[in-house]
């Protein structure tokens, strides 16, 4: 299995299921998703060396530890040669309160997601960026006042329902 290599219904019922229960024992895996537990082993093994699976984590309730800010940015950059983005997209791999980065098509060049401890220290991390003259032309902040809901796993049934059209 390679990361070109189609999966069938059992790879991706498993990767369901370690999304929901990264926890989970091989013995459990292995009764959810219909295999025996040697089967059901070599199978993660194989998702996880061809990279389907990037790694096991807990998910934090950051709340809980503090009041926290999100903040998403549009940057857009003065200038779009290749090193332009490779050029922006080092320098704020360094930065820890950005958490996400998407180059994006549009209006904008990309779309930054930050977790600050404040509006005040959102302010501070994206003046600093300024003044490192990394090619930001201009950007737009929008600070969230509530987060509705949020998923923390990809919507597998949705997104490949022909994987289970044997089931």
């Amino acid at each position: 299995m390679n990361g070109n290599a189609k999966l069938d219904h059992i790879d991706l019922h498993i990767l369901a299921q370690l999304q929901e229960q990264g926890r989970i024992t091989n013995v459990k895996l292995a009764g959810a998703v219909g295999l025996s537990p040697s089967p059901c082993l070599a199978r993660v093994k194989r998702l996880e060396q061809a990279g389907y699976i990037a790694g096991y984590g807990a998910q934090l309730d950051l709340r809980k530890l503090d009041d926290v800010q999100i903040v998403f940015a549009e940057i857009t950059l003065a200038d779009r040669r290749r090193e332009d983005f490779a050029k922006f997209e080092t320098a704020i791999r360094a930065v820890d309160e950005i958490v996400e980065c998407h180059l994006a098509s549009g209006e904008y060049d990309y779309l930054l997601k930050f977790v600050t401890r404040s509006v005040s220290h959102y302010q501070r991390v994206i003046e600093a960026l300024l003044a490192r003259d990394i090619g930001i032309d201009q950007y737009f902040s929008y600070v969230i006042v509530k987060t509705a809901f949020e998923r923390s796993g990809y919507p597998l049934d949705s997104l490949f329902p022909s994987s289970h059209s044997s089931d």
